[in-house]
């Protein structure tokens, strides 16, 4: 009975901790690389007029330290024009852009990108144009569908 009752709450836990994530994280599979995936998505953040600021490469950063990552690279990117109305609306929304999606390869060899929700970041900073964050998540889901080939 007391390992059936573990079980349950690990069980409702780990529910509770996803259901968190997908309100304030979108998460999609990739089945490319990583380079690839970030290769991919570069291309298409530049043909809608973003600006790319840089590609850390976190798994290279942690073997020039000697210690061992799973292969994981962020993009850092953004639109100055809607990024500058959010900022002017709240200066604190710069701690959060430009914007970042990072891609990684979990343990299995499963490749996944990730981003933060517009909705987090309008929850977060109090945001008051819905209209520009529904553009947001609109064109953030649009552009990752595409890089990622769905």
């Amino acid at each position: 009975m007391k390992t059936l009752l573990s079980s349950i709450i690990i069980v409702v836990l780990f529910s509770i901790q996803v259901a968190q994530a997908s309100e304030k994280y979108t998460i999609k599979q990739s089945r490319f690389s990583v380079d690839q995936t970030i290769d991919k998505l570069e291309v298409v953040l530049k043909q809608k007029g973003f600006k790319i600021f840089t590609r850390v490469h976190h798994s290279e950063a942690a073997k020039n330290v000697g210690l061992n990552m799973q292969d994981t690279q962020l993009l850092i990117f953004g639109n100055p024009k809607a990024g500058t109305l959010l900022m002017q609306e709240t200066p604190l929304m710069a701690l959060d852009l430009p914007l970042k999606i990072m891609a990684w390869k979990d343990a299995n060899g499963q490749v996944w990108i990730a981003y933060v929700n517009p909705s987090e970041l309008q929850r977060r900073h109090h945001i008051k144009n819905n209209k520009l964050i529904q553009k947001m998540k609109k064109g953030l889901n649009q552009i990752t569908d595409i890089a990622l080939g769905n």
